[in-house]
């Protein structure tokens, strides 16, 4: 892990990058006013608005009570993997901000033998690919994000609840209009594993990755905190 008090890991490389930023986070909390968010969730939540000019999602999103400091916790321990349902999210999360925590990306939907066994199966892709980062040990102490395949949140939930993965926080997200609502609302069910989700039908790949990047600034923040006792 990199412990150099220079802070690259949350903001933007330049002055003008940095500006942009902090201005449209003040006129999201101007805009939002009160709103029912701990302290601690609220920048995930306004990182997600950003990412969508939606302000929606103060309100459809959700946190398990542990969500927050879960995923935080799961930074600072570093090394920590990070399973995705789809390539996007991967693609779409800082290699620097990844580096700087030892975080590696898997993501498994265009594999091979996932896409044999899915036609064997008759399942999805995105079932297969759940199933493989469980055999792969990935998926305990992992940061699960799913924001595309709702068959991947299902089949997460399934295994979570046979007791064959145990994520540090899982956030479920996958948009659409089949099974997408029904799969949150049984992520929201668990309560031994966290959580964040998004309400309905909304979603996407774009929230999974503000959420990471949310949650890799506060591991930051906390982190130079207390390199600066």
């Amino acid at each position: 892990m990199n412990n150099s008090r220079t802070n690259t890991v949350t903001e933007q490389l330049t002055r003008a990058g940095q500006v942009i930023e902090h201005e449209s986070f003040a006129i999201i909390d101007a805009e939002v006013g009160p709103h029912p968010y701990a302290p601690e969730q609220w920048p995930v939540v306004r990182r997600m608005i950003h990412a969508n000019a939606d302000f929606e999602f103060n309100g459809l999103t959700e946190f398990h009570p542990q969500a927050v400091e879960a995923g935080v916790q799961a930074l600072l321990r570093g090394g920590t993997p990070m399973v995705a349902d789809v390539e996007m999210i991967c693609s779409g999360l800082s290699a620097p901000r990844l580096a700087h925590f030892g975080v590696r990306t898997h993501h498994f939907i265009g594999d091979a033998d996932v896409m044999a066994t899915a036609r064997a199966e008759d399942t999805t892709r995105a079932v297969q690919a759940m199933r493989k980062a469980q055999r792969l040990g990935l998926l305990d102490g992992a940061l699960v994000g799913i924001g595309n395949a709702p068959t991947a949140l299902i089949e997460l939930v399934r295994l979570m609840r046979a007791g064959a993965a145990r994520p540090a926080l899982v956030i479920g997200m996958p948009v659409g209009f089949v099974s997408a609502a029904e799969s949150k609302d049984l992520l929201a069910e668990v309560q031994d594993i966290p959580w964040i989700i998004v309400r309905g039908r909304k979603g996407g790949s774009t929230l999974v990755v503000a959420a990471l990047h949310a949650l890799l600034a506060l591991a930051e923040a906390r982190q130079q905190r207390v390199l600066l006792r």
